[in-house]
């Protein structure tokens, strides 16, 4: 029985942010908004670092490709998002749920050890000053982002087809605005403990993990500045720090909100929401703001870009 019906699921239907019809065009709006800073914050950041000769370092290269994870994340939910929010029939069809999910998942680890490899490329320069361009050199930043990727790609791999070999026999309807983990196996019919297991200990690892090499990075790094006799070499270095640390406590905050929980705590599902898209639509917008605004060089560079300026003046 159950098989049968696992062949006859083609499509899910997304329930979406809200269900309330006054609210969906004005929250199309608003995400429409946020998706376009999203894109053009971040598409601008790349663009930056790619023509400013001054920005080709190991810190604006991992900076680069946080911005390039930012535009993929937000952009395997939002579109979709955007468009259930203006139509009346709110569906994504059983491959397109698998490819969301994939690529979701996948962006999102990257993500996590993304800025992990950013914290310790801060810990070298910082603790070990004379030694950070040896070591942190073209070929090694190179392999440090494949391996981030490569791993975060397999990760999503294994994840994603888990939980689409469940069974969907009782119904179609995701109570997200996305195809998701959570949600999806608070909908299977079928015995997902050992998903949910396996979901939470991956997710522990991955976050854990990652988390730890950022927390091991700035302990060395705190205790390096507070080393340093001048106020002022203790401001300059810490200001290197602190927005890449801002980002950290917000991405991370947030993920271990949404899935060291148990999967089928429906009563939930509001918070999970919000939570949701403050990580894949709100942070990607935020990045690119958080590391310019108060990053000198960034805020050089797109003056000299909108008046015109050549980069080696």
């Amino acid at each position: 029985m159950a098989r049968n019906n696992r062949t006859t699921v083609t499509e899910f239907v997304l329930m979406g942010f809200t269900d309330r019809p006054e609210l969906q065009f004005p929250l199309f709006v608003v995400f429409l908004f946020i998706y376009l800073i999203t894109l053009l914050g971040n598409l601008g950041m790349i663009l930056l670092i790619k023509v400013d000769s001054r920005l080709h370092t190991p810190m604006y290269y991992f900076l680069s490709h946080l911005a390039f994870i930012d535009v993929c994340y937000s952009s395997s939910i939002g579109p979709k998002m955007l468009q259930n929010l203006l139509v009346k029939k709110k569906t994504i069809s059983f491959l397109g749920c698998f490819a969301q999910l994939y690529f979701s998942s996948a962006f999102a680890t990257t993500e996590c050890f993304l800025l992990a490899t950013m914290a310790y490329d801060r810990y070298m320069a910082i603790c070990n000053p004379l030694i950070y361009s040896a070591i942190m050199t073209q070929r090694v930043c190179k392999e440090l982002v494949v391996g981030v990727y490569t791993y975060g790609f397999l990760n999503s791999v294994m994840q994603t087809v888990l939980t689409f070999q469940l069974s969907f026999c009782d119904s179609n309807v995701i109570h997200h605005f996305y195809c998701a983990d959570p949600p999806l196996l608070a909908l299977s019919c079928s015995d997902t403990r050992n998903k949910e297991k396996q979901l939470l200990i991956f997710s522990a690892v991955n976050l854990s993990g990652s988390l730890l090499t950022v927390l091991i990075s700035y302990i060395c790094i705190l205790s390096s500045i507070m080393k340093i006799q001048s106020s002022e070499g203790k401001c300059k270095a810490f200001s290197t720090c602190a927005s890449h640390l801002t980002v950290v406590v917000i991405f991370y905050g947030t993920l271990f909100f949404m899935y060291l929980r148990q999967p089928k705590a429906r009563n939930s599902r509001k918070y999970n929401k919000m939570v949701s898209v403050f990580y894949s639509l709100v942070i990607p917008m935020l990045n690119p703001l958080i590391y310019s605004l108060r990053n000198t060089e960034v805020k050089d560079s797109l003056k000299k870009m909108l008046q015109g300026k050549s980069y080696n003046e």
